[in-house]
């Protein structure tokens, strides 16, 4: 009984340490790369030297479509 105390003891703290370890090297890392590269969500920039014109055409007017039921 006392082998396995002594045997597992310094693996777990060893795992405890380790686990703590990569998971605040792992959120330092990804601050960093959120810091260095940031997400940015939207309509994409235009490559350089393209017209500057409005993005989309404007739209054709919508018209009512027919009701089926007036033919009845």
């Amino acid at each position: 009984m006392g082998m396995v105390i002594v045997i597992c003891l310094p693996l777990i703290f060893f795992c405890i340490l380790l686990g703590a370890g990569c998971f605040f090297f792992g959120r330092a890392k990804g601050r960093q790369d959120f810091r260095a590269n940031p997400q940015v969500y939207g309509v994409p920039a235009p490559p350089p030297g393209a017209a500057a014109t409005t993005a989309f055409p404007p739209s054709p007017p919508h018209a009512k479509a027919p009701d089926n039921l007036s033919s009845a």
